[in-house]
């Protein structure tokens, strides 16, 4: 009995030639090896859309398994997917080194805070400072106030020293109903003045090189919120400025026995006198 031809409709049991036609209607391929059997495919898919199925490939085409479309990094080429793979690589150091820097910032002191402290604080200050007052077994109960005044010339020469005007206070009035709030209004100044604070001695000496950048820091704010007042009135020129803060005990619940003084605390600060960059709004760096 003759084989049918390539492309010819078999009999029941007899396998069809590369490319023929069963009676079950599946085209049948050849595995290629001595003694294979036929692979049945379904009729009219490409042997390409299977996976593994490239002809001329030397590989065997996989049954019954279709090609899922590649898609995020794998869809990338080679390249970009070791370009990717990098990225990825300093996006994480970079997140481990901050998160150590932070932790041995907030750790208690030990070996290597005092062999790299200069380092750390120099990654920390000033963006990402922690403390643990909120947390402390006493917590910060006082309510601390910003104050500044100016020795202004008029424009008739005259020199007069004006009020004091509560920046904090200014502050408060800004964020009291509002819903959002800006980062400026609620920690720009308080930011400043813990900044000076922690590098200057009681005697309002600075310490270092980070006690000059604090009195400047603060003096530029100042400034800017007295202009901002208007406290040189019209032709008048601010030639220095004075901060002082005024700090006063948060009072005790009704059902406290606790005894406080209800006095406030002031302490002045020096006169500072006025320079150029520090009426220059357009370096003000966001400090508005």
């Amino acid at each position: 009995m003759p084989e049918p031809e390539s492309g010819g409709v078999s009999g029941a049991g007899v396998p069809p030639k590369d490319g023929g036609v069963s009676e079950a209607g599946t085209r049948s391929e050849s595995r290629g090896g001595p003694g294979a059997g036929p692979i049945p495919v379904s009729p009219g898919v490409p042997p390409q859309a299977r996976v593994g199925g490239v002809y001329g490939g030397g590989g065997v085409p996989e049954v019954g398994a279709y090609a899922e479309p590649r898609t995020g990094v794998a869809a990338l080429s080679v390249r970009y997917q070791v370009g990717a793979a990098l990225a990825l690589a300093v996006v994480a150091v970079a997140v481990c080194v901050h998160l150590g820097m932070v932790f041995l910032h907030v750790a208690p002191s030990n070996t290597v805070t005092k062999a790299h402290g200069k380092a750390i604080d120099d990654w920390v200050y000033p963006e990402f400072e922690q403390n643990w007052k909120l947390f402390a077994p006493n917590p910060l109960q006082q309510n601390i106030a910003v104050q500044a005044r100016a020795e202004v010339q008029a424009k008739s020469g005259e020199i007069r020293t004006t009020g004091w005007y509560d920046l904090s206070a200014e502050d408060g009035r800004a964020i009291d109903g509002n819903l959002l709030p800006s980062h400026t209004q609620q920690n720009e100044l308080r930011r400043a003045l813990d900044f000076f604070l922690a590098t200057h001695d009681s005697d309002n000496r600075p310490s270092g090189l980070r006690g000059s950048l604090s009195e400047n820091y603060l003096r530029r704010i100042v400034v800017l919120r007295l202009d901002r007042e208007d406290a040189a009135g019209k032709g008048g020129v601010v030639e220095q400025v004075q901060v002082r803060t005024r700090t006063t005990n948060v009072p005790p619940p009704k059902w406290s026995t606790e005894k406080i003084s209800d006095k406030p605390i002031y302490r002045v600060l020096p006169w500072w006198s006025v320079a150029t960059d520090d009426t220059d709004t357009d370096t003000d760096g966001g400090a508005e």
